[in-house]
């Protein structure tokens, strides 16, 4: 017997059918929800059903149905990893399905800021405040769940809830280590400011004596999109020593997030050593990082204006090599006017002539090349970029299956970063689509994560990468659609999965 699913599945094709046979009625129904559609994919044949239907969008709908198939455990669980995720419309539509639903265990009562239940249970087992709920203790729970950002008004509620775990026992300082197989634990106080984007929590966190110092906070600060984090974690004097907050503020050409970073002590020039917990601390040059990630003139005088080394070499470069290289003309005229222009070595000279996108007339020297030059096409597919540069460096020897640091290849690069037309030209050079990169992720999955925690997602277009890498053919995995929160993109891959 056909279930419910299929049922409606059914009549997306049976849309689709009638369109392409000129159907006046079914043009219309298309029409009323996709205006002027040039060519539609079956994802938008399933968005009309879905919205004469009630829902705002297929996987919208496909959940509705889904989890009234789920037992209560299940819904639970899926709400846990909602509120974890900041998966808004997933929240929203279990908790109008079933209010109740947080009951099932303290954890989700303390995430949704349920602050009679929570008196309650702790009034009734004080021990509960300390006791781990699946891998993360109470106040953790606090500190990592989104829901602030559904319900601000209950910022109170929040609080209030804080006092009564840590009152009960729960430390401030708590973490849990995300990963099994290593010791680091991730705080309570990077759930709340830099996984959560919660500020009333951090600073409440800050106030009852967590620590800024705790190796993830202050780098998070700086992908927040504003500067609030930031300022909250230098009022309580963190430490910038081993954190690489300053290269990542560099990373987005954040003048304020660098000025702020620098008045608080950042050393532009900080030099390799050990940090207090006893890992190395691996630096970059504040102006070659400025150089590579294409940062503004303001930004590069203002390090000069903080003693930057511009003489400083990093992987053998200079930083005025480095912005000939990565093709950044603000950096390289500011040091050629201040006088510190160097001379280009033989594969300098190379790289820097393969911006213009022309291919060079010789080829690189392979053998004397550093890995930081092997990997240059993983630094440059980052950011929209004409892509003769790109080819350009590949004709002069650039392997372009070369790999960062965490096993991301170009493409891989290319599909996180949303960037279609770069991840069209690698597809162009066969690349191993089922290769997976340290993350777990093969390119396709790296290009779905991307769509929802790029930084840059809502200005790129995720969608076209994803079409192209099935196009090419990626294999779309159940597990993809079922996992991914990006409302847009998970309705594109389930009408992909039926076209």
């Amino acid at each position: 017997m056909q279930t419910e699913l299929e049922r409606l599945r059914a009549s997306a094709k049976k849309l689709k059918k009638a369109f392409a046979a000129g159907d006046d009625d079914a043009l219309r129904r298309l029409r009323h929800f996709v205006p002027e559609p040039k060519a539609p994919r079956h994802a938008d044949f399933l968005f009309v059903i879905a919205r004469e239907n009630g829902h705002s969008s297929w996987p919208a709908l496909k959940f509705a149905i889904e989890t009234r198939q789920m037992t209560r455990d299940q819904k639970a669980e899926r709400l846990k990893m909602a509120l974890y995720f900041g998966q808004t419309w997933v929240v929203r539509k279990l908790l109008d399905q079933d209010p109740t639903l947080p009951e099932h265990n303290l954890g989700l009562q303390i995430a949704t800021y349920d602050l009679p239940a929570v008196r309650r249970a702790l009034d009734g087992t004080p021990s509960a405040a300390t006791e781990r709920i699946g891998i993360r203790t109470p106040i953790l729970h606090l500190a990592y769940s989104h829901y602030i950002h559904m319900a601000p008004d209950r910022s109170a509620d929040m609080l209030e809830i804080a006092e009564l775990l840590v009152a009960a026992g729960a430390d401030v300082n708590d973490g849990y280590a995300s990963d099994p197989n290593s010791d680091h634990r991730i705080s309570a106080l990077y759930g709340a400011l830099g996984h959560a984007d919660n500020m009333v929590l951090a600073r409440w966190l800050l106030q009852h004596g967590a620590s800024p110092d705790d190796d993830e906070s202050l780098y998070h600060a700086t992908e927040l999109g504003h500067h609030d984090g930031l300022k909250l974690l230098i009022e309580f004097g963190v430490s910038t020593r081993g954190t690489n907050a300053l290269p990542r503020a560099l990373d987005f050409d954040d003048v304020e997030a660098v000025r702020l970073l620098l008045a608080h002590g950042a050393d532009p020039d900080e030099a390799p050593g050990e940090h207090p917990s006893g890992e190395p601390i691996t630096t970059i040059p504040a102006l070659h990082q400025a150089a590579r990630r294409m940062c503004s003139a303001e930004i590069g005088r203002l390090l000069l204006d903080y003693n930057a080394d511009p003489q400083a070499l990093w992987h053998g470069h200079s930083a005025y090599a480095v912005a000939r290289i990565h093709g950044n003309e603000a950096i390289a005229g500011l040091l050629e006017r201040r006088g510190f222009a160097t001379k280009l070595s033989r594969n300098e000279a190379i790289l820097a002539d393969c911006v213009t996108g022309e291919a060079p007339p010789t080829p690189l020297d392979l053998t004397t090349l550093s890995l930081e030059d092997r990997r240059l096409l993983t630094q440059l597919v980052w950011r929209p970029r004409p892509t003769g540069h790109l080819r350009a460096l590949v004709v002069a020897g650039l392997d372009p299956n070369e790999t960062e640091q965490m096993g991301m290849t170009p493409l891989h690069v290319a599909g996180w970063e949303g960037l279609p037309e770069h991840v069209a030209y690698f597809l162009t050079l066969d690349p191993d689509l089922k290769y997976r990169n340290a993350y777990g992720g093969d390119a396709l999955g790296t290009t779905i994560h991307g769509s929802e925690f790029c930084p840059h997602a809502a200005s790129r277009n995720h969608i076209a990468c994803a079409q192209l890498l099935l196009e090419a053919g990626a294999e779309l995995r159940s597990e993809l659609i079922d996992e991914c929160g990006n409302e847009e993109m998970a309705e594109f891959l389930e009408g992909w999965r039926r076209d």
